[in-house]
């Protein structure tokens, strides 16, 4: 038993840190501006030219049809953490995140080879969105079982920060696939390579051993917040009779819909901004992968101070910055200041990357940690209905030339959430 318990500690990490290798490929989500600023030309789509050269086959679309296979991926993305996580409570891990691998390597050969708008929705959107829910569904909870309340936020955002910091290398190598094997090039190459990456890393994660008790705080050490005191476990039909969690559904809206909203459009928003500033203008993936640096930093950096502060004040702080900045951003476009959009940019990216640390520890504060795969599924409904504002966005541009109205929405809608949090408290259990 003793040599058993010696193990278990190292073990530990070796699940959070295969969950980061798992996450860094599934992120390919977070560079898609970079297939957007590629794909979409409103004016040629409009009237109807095909692209040339080493994209030959594919069709320009316009900024509506250029969000699309994103807002599929991300809602189905969302819907298959539920089915993910029953299959990481049920059966352990490994299964989730190999069929999360082959679901995306599918979907991403299928995106490259039809050279279509339709291959982009069936192949990226729904395929992509299947492979990414029941991988990323595998590495957070596993983790999050091997380790105490007083760093659920921690681990949480060293796992998930995996998946935000992905853009900071995704962002420049999918701008070099494309440039040297164009749009379809890039697709089964990368779709490819993460797959087998997250099927070799899958096999490492486990979830601990039956009786097994995560340690506790160093002595002298313990928080005073209460939302690092154990939780009762609740299966997901008592969580679901809480309003604890439609609460917790509706602020991961609020905290997503923003980023998401940013994440989509950095490069051709960064492409506007830079005006005769060509170097920008061509590189315009350097800020998707900017944001992803400051996407993983967020989940840590969040992940931790609400281990400290406690989740509600961490929260609060985070989207009411993000707000602020968020109003400001249509001034900063206006201008071509392109210091203070990464500034503003930075801030969105930081504040939605926090919230996908904080919210699974919320999940697991308030519900606890045996049924943790499916409740947080559940809980990530929210993340996935975020998606309806960058599609929202996408409208707006194509209607007014602008996306300045998108980000006043989305400012209030944070504002609206964060007032609700404020609200939140944790459930007792009978």
């Amino acid at each position: 038993m003793s040599a058993q318990l010696e193990k278990e500690p190292g073990r530990a990490w070796a699940v959070a840190f295969a969950g980061v290798a798992i996450n860094l490929c599934l992120g390919m989500l977070y560079a898609w501006s970079v297939w957007k600023k590629a794909l979409v030309d409103k004016g040629k789509a409009d009237a109807g030219e095909l692209m040339t050269g080493i994209n030959a086959g594919w069709a320009y679309l316009t900024d509506t049809q250029g969000t699309v296979a994103y807002f599929l991926c991300g809602l189905i993305f969302a819907i298959f953490m539920i089915p993910g996580g029953r299959l990481q409570d049920r059966y352990g891990p490994k299964i989730g995140a190999t069929l999360g691998g082959l679901s995306l390597a599918a979907g991403c050969i299928i995106a490259g080879l039809m050279k279509s708008y339709f291959g982009l929705i069936f192949g990226f959107g729904i395929l992509g969105g299947i492979g990414m829910g029941l991988g990323y569904a595998a590495p957070t909870p596993a983790a999050l079982k091997w380790f105490g309340p007083h760093r659920r936020g921690l681990i949480a955002g060293i796992v998930v920060g995996g998946y935000g910091g992905a853009a900071l290398y995704i962002a420049p190598l999918a701008q070099f696939f494309i440039e040297k094997y164009g749009i379809s090039g890039s697709f089964i190459g990368l779709g490819i390579i993460f797959a087998i990456v997250v099927i070799i890393a899958g096999q490492l994660l486990s979830n601990p051993p039956a009786g097994y008790i995560p340690a506790g705080p160093p002595p002298g050490k313990a928080s005073t917040q209460s939302v690092t005191t154990a939780a009762a476990d609740y299966s997901p039909t008592e969580m679901m009779s809480n309003w604890q969690y439609y609460a917790l559904l509706l602020m991961f809206i609020g905290s997503a819909q923003s980023g998401l909203l940013v994440i989509a459009n950095a490069a051709p928003i960064l492409a506007k901004t830079a005006g005769k500033l060509e170097f920008f203008a061509r590189n315009a993936w350097i800020i998707a992968a900017y944001g992803g640096l400051i996407n993983a930093l967020g989940r840590v950096g969040s992940g931790l101070y609400s281990d400290k502060i406690g989740r509600r004040n961490a929260y609060t702080v985070n989207l009411l910055v993000s707000a602020v900045f968020l109003l400001a951003t249509p001034f900063i476009i206006q201008a071509e200041s392109i210091p203070l959009l990464f500034l503003a940019t930075g801030v969105a990216y930081w504040q939605y990357g926090g919230g996908l640390s904080i919210m699974p520890a919320f999940t697991a504060d308030f519900f606890g940690s045996k049924n943790l795969g499916v409740n947080y599924g559940l809980v990530f409904l929210g993340w996935g209905l975020g998606f309806l504002m960058p599609l929202i966005a996408g409208y707006i541009k194509d209607s007014t030339g602008s996306y300045s109205l998108s980000f006043y929405i989305s400012a209030v809608i944070l504002i609206v959430a964060v007032i609700l949090c404020r609200f939140l408290k944790k459930p007792e259990k009978k």
